[in-house]
């Protein structure tokens, strides 16, 4: 519990057993990150992203590198990573990782992406944004939609079609695809047929009753607003976040592309992520909204659990539906 505005104490959610059970086990990092651990914590994500690159390599995946140019002029790393069979009409996934908007590569997430690989025959184009405190925004989003514009540019000797794809984020990188989202459709594309947002990290504000919920715990609102202060700098506070910083700031959710939003019950974005969803509605828009009970946040990294398991199922329904996929291709 945590203390309301006015002092009283606010209960949380529970977290589902068995979840809880596995997070207990397997949670060896202190609470909450400081900005002191963002080096050794990038340390351990480069060593986590060898281990990624090795396995599509023993996969026998295709793997392209790729640069685009920057709002600055800055080289934009990007990967494709694909099956030997892959056709002209294999799905494109724009995948964008997670991690505070500090942590994390190009890399984080690949279990995730894998899946679609290999269920989908997709050709996944992971990107490598500049993260802050060093990059704050605009070159995170900037760099994102750099990417996009890359794809969309070179799409016939990629063999790839933005058009007919999606975009996808975890978290952090929900936020971001939701931010790429938003600038597609106010400068006149690339255009995509939808956008996987993954727990995304949507508002800056840090008013919501679940960010109060859980000021400790897998990231909890120090964490969160950490974040926040890393990526806007001294903007951070201010009335004047821009939307494509913090998508919940958008004036207007209307003309995006099919949105899948997912949270658990039991973690900081909850809220943000159920009111993003009703103003899509609102505004006209198409959302599969998906809030697990007992979920925190990052819980389908369990995959084991009746609970991951169950949100998985749902994840490629909606894929399915989006891709008109019908078997495997």
């Amino acid at each position: 519990m945590t203390l309301s505005h006015d002092g009283r104490l606010l209960p949380a959610p529970p977290l589902d057993p068995e979840v809880a059970a596995a997070l207990a086990v397997q949670l060896d990092r202190p609470s909450p990150i400081t900005e002191a651990d963002i080096p050794a914590k990038r340390l351990e994500d480069d060593e986590a992203g060898a281990e990624a690159q090795a396995r599509i390599e023993r996969l026998g995946l295709v793997r392209t590198d790729l640069e685009a140019v920057g709002h600055d002029g800055a080289a934009v790393p990007l990967s494709l990573v694909h099956r030997r069979d892959r056709s002209t009409t294999s799905p494109l996934v724009y995948f964008v990782h997670g991690g505070g908007m500090m942590l994390g590569n190009r890399w984080s997430g690949s279990e995730v992406f894998l899946d679609w690989i290999d269920r989908y025959n997709a050709v996944v184009a992971t990107v490598e944004y500049r993260r802050a405190p060093e990059w704050p925004y605009p070159f995170p989003q900037e760099d994102c939609y750099a990417g996009l514009r890359h794809l969309a540019t070179h799409a016939e000797a990629l063999q790839v079609n933005p058009a007919t794809g999606l975009i996808a984020g975890i978290s952090a990188g929900g936020g971001l695809a939701a931010a790429v989202a938003l600038m597609a459709r106010d400068r006149g594309g690339p255009a995509v047929a939808g956008q996987l947002l993954i727990a995304p990290m949507l508002d800056d504000r840090g008013h919501t009753r679940s960010t109060r919920q859980f000021p400790s715990g897998m990231w909890n609102a120090v964490e969160n607003d950490l974040a926040w202060r890393s990526l806007l700098g001294d903007l951070h506070g201010t009335d004047d976040v821009p939307a494509y910083a913090a998508p919940a700031r958008a004036a207007d959710l209307g003309r995006l592309p099919p949105a899948f939003l997912e949270a658990g019950s039991a973690e900081v974005f909850r809220d943000e992520i159920v009111t993003y969803a009703s103003r899509i509605w609102a505004d006209g828009g198409q959302a599969d909204l998906h809030v697990w009970s007992g979920g925190f946040h990052g819980f389908g990294t369990f995959e084991h659990t009746v609970l991951a398991q169950g949100a998985a199922s749902s994840l490629r329904n909606w894929l399915d539906r989006i891709l008109g996929f019908s078997g495997r291709g």
